[in-house]
């Protein structure tokens, strides 16, 4: 199987939702990497904001043909980094072997929940 992806993701445009729960789901905003090799992969994920200095080395291992997906807005999902609520911030992903990353936000805070799927940037 080819590998599929790239080395270096971006997303800039992570802004966690209020903490509020509908009756089925929680507003949240989740990282999906994909690694499509035959061989586990490392990955890095750092947080920049615009009024702080950044979050670095959140170390993810993907294993061989797997994704990972966990939620920003939990410390325990983020190797114990927090990420404010209500605040702009940015990631940047970089891997031992190129994966596919997707980003998606979950909006609950109003009665028509919203589902955002954040276009990322490669290289």
């Amino acid at each position: 199987m080819a590998e599929g992806g790239k080395k270096v993701w971006y997303f800039a445009d992570g802004y966690l939702p209020e903490p509020k729960k509908s009756d089925k789901m929680e507003s949240h905003e989740a990282l999906m990497i994909f690694n499509t090799s035959q061989e586990a992969v490392e990955s890095v994920i750092d947080v920049y904001f615009s009024d702080r200095e950044p979050i670095k080395n959140i170390r993810k291992t993907i294993p061989a043909e797997r994704i990972l997906s966990f939620r920003l807005d939990k410390p325990e999902d983020m190797g114990g980094a927090v990420i404010p609520k209500l605040t702009q911030y940015a990631l940047r992903i970089t891997s031992s072997r190129p994966v596919v990353c997707q980003f998606g936000r979950l909006d609950t805070t109003q009665e028509a929940m919203a589902y955002y799927v954040g276009v990322g940037y490669a290289e």
